[in-house]
């Protein structure tokens, strides 16, 4: 019991650990743009300090169970980089630049919803509306898209009241209603490319069981991506150029924390608690860049934001409900599958026995 306990209290402590390192993520990739790391370099920094991370340990733990590479794979490698790391990162940078923290975190609240709306799209995922299950699910897509929707469309008042830092220092640069609104959404974008990245990943993992080489190839072209995208848009070598301290402690912190050391730790906690609880503890995160941000940005908390997470945190809860249920209820119908069968089988011997004790 005692051990049981311990374990549990290990699974929450690496959780809530996960949360601060994804919290410290928003902070710190703030901060690298207030101090104008540019949008297109510090992802090139960050994937060539993850490639450099995970690739020997991709090389020499999978040797065994790695498939042979064909040109088909990487195509599809390349294609699942462009939405999972480029889309992604480049969204969430864009998005990040124009709104800030707190509301970078509240949107990733609704990547569950947008995930099971995919892979229902796709026919990945069975829907039943007759069912409360399948009316949870949906609902529950419904409440993430509309408060996604509300702190895309509705700032609203502040809450806090803080006085606005000048422009160099804020962590909202640049200002503005519309700005607001561009930089909301490229934060759908980035939540979109994100859930397209766990959906087509999944039958890439069967075809491709080797999960550290195929994150390897994916952070590969990512950068590759990343690299040609940044040959048009910042030719500037100045800009490529790190200045200062800051900037190599958020570089830094990109590529070990937010690409290494949460890589492994979130794995290791979906193994111990299943993704389920994992994805519960998501929330958290937005409530600690809140304070975070509140803290050492000096960020403004708007009603609408709040609002909106609300919708989406309720959202998360519905849909992951509703998940949670179907499995219940599928595993209960194999188990009662399964007795019916050995009843059955049960019935046939003793029939068998009875016709063979008959005098012929």
């Amino acid at each position: 019991m005692a051990r049981a306990s311990i374990e549990k209290m290990k699974l929450l402590l690496a959780l809530l650990a996960l949360q601060f390192c994804f919290a410290g993520f928003h902070i710190v990739s703030r901060l690298a743009l207030n101090i104008g790391v540019s949008k297109v370099v510090y992802p090139v920094y960050r994937n060539i300090i993850a490639l450099v991370l995970l690739s020997p340990f991709a090389y020499f733990l999978e040797k065994e169970e790695r498939p042979p590479l064909t040109f088909s794979l990487l195509v599809q490698f390349f294609l699942l980089a462009l939405v999972g790391i480029t889309a992604n990162q480049g969204f969430y940078i864009l998005g990040l630049y124009f709104s800030n923290p707190t509301f970078a975190s509240a949107m990733q609240n609704s990547v569950p919803a947008i995930t099971f709306l995919m892979a229902s799209a796709l026919k990945l995922e069975q829907v039943s509306i007759a069912s409360k299950e399948g009316l949870a699910k949906i609902l529950g897509t419904i409440a993430s898209v509309g408060g996604a929707t509300i702190i895309t469309l509705y700032k609203g008042p502040p809450l806090l009241h803080q006085v606005e830092q000048p422009q160099g220092n804020s962590s909202s640069s640049p200002v503005g209603v519309q700005s607001w609104t561009w930089g909301c959404i490229y934060l759908i974008g980035h939540c979109l490319s994100w859930a397209g990245w766990i959906v087509f990943q999944a039958p890439l993992v069967k075809k491709y069981p080797a999960k550290l080489s195929l994150t390897s190839f994916t952070v590969f072209f990512g950068l590759i991506q990343f690299l040609v995208i940044a040959s048009f848009v910042e030719t500037d070598l100045e800009l490529w150029k790190i200045k200062s301290g800051e900037e190599i402690f958020a570089i830094l912190y990109a590529g070990i924390i937010a690409s290494g050391i949460v890589l492994s730790l979130q794995t290791w906690c979906i193994y111990k608690g299943g993704p389920l609880f994992v994805a519960v503890f998501q929330p958290v995160q937005t409530v600690l860049v809140a304070v975070m941000a509140f803290v050492v940005l000096g960020d403004q908390l708007y009603s609408g934001g709040i609002i909106g997470a609300v919708f989406i945190v309720l959202g998360l809860y519905l849909v992951l409900w509703g998940k949670t249920m179907e499995e219940r209820v599928g595993s209960q119908g194999k188990e009662e599958t399964l007795r019916k069968h050995l009843l059955e089988i049960d019935s046939k011997d003793e029939e068998s026995v009875v016709q063979s004790d008959i005098p012929r």
